[in-house]
């Protein structure tokens, strides 16, 4: 009963609403019963006004569908129809991957040339920082000479002020047991 295809209408219980059925289906097609075929082609339902070939088993009416229909196959034009256009059909837009390519080397290179002019101007500020202060150290030294002997005039001074009552004591001797001169220690509280 399985067969591949076949579309099974069932009728009833009993084989004579069956038959029944059938022989009023072969009536209205005006085909006779066709209890033989076996082989079914669609898999549509059937409409039951269709030409088709209709045969009854165990209590169903089996419709095949495999039988001429008359109608007509649809068919290509004479000369057959014309080729498909499948090939991309783009404008160009843009400027080409070798141009693409070019652009951005030409503008690494001017970066590169930028930061090498750059790094050649921050070296030679940085020298100029160094001679400049290289010129200014005996300026420097000579400002900080005058300071240290203006400020070893005025602690003389304040010594002997306040040591003058003690005696044997000599104003300006060093503390040290050396000749070398060591400069005094400033500390700013």
């Amino acid at each position: 009963m399985g067969m591949c295809g076949w579309w099974v209408w069932q009728l009833g219980a009993s084989r004579s609403q069956g038959r029944e059925a059938a022989q009023g289906a072969a009536h209205v097609s005006g085909n006779n019963i066709d209890t033989t075929s076996r082989h079914c082609s669609s898999t549509a339902i059937p409409h039951p006004t269709a030409h088709m070939h209709a045969s009854h088993r165990d209590g169903f009416l089996v419709y095949n569908m495999s039988g001429f229909h008359g109608f007509r196959q649809d068919m290509p034009p004479p000369g057959g129809y014309e080729t498909l256009k499948y090939k991309r059909n783009l404008p160009v837009r843009g400027p080409g991957g070798i141009a693409l390519f070019g652009g951005c080397a030409l503008i690494c290179a001017l970066g590169f040339w930028r930061l090498g002019e750059a790094n050649l101007e921050k070296r030679e500020l940085a020298r100029e920082k160094a001679w400049s202060r290289i010129y200014l150290v005996p300026a420097i030294l000579a400002e900080q000479d005058r300071d240290s002997h203006r400020r070893s005039l005025a602690a003389l001074a304040r010594e002997k002020e306040i040591m003058n009552d003690v005696p044997g004591w000599e104003a300006g001797q060093s503390v040290y047991n050396t000749k070398r001169y060591t400069p005094s220690t400033i500390v700013v509280l």
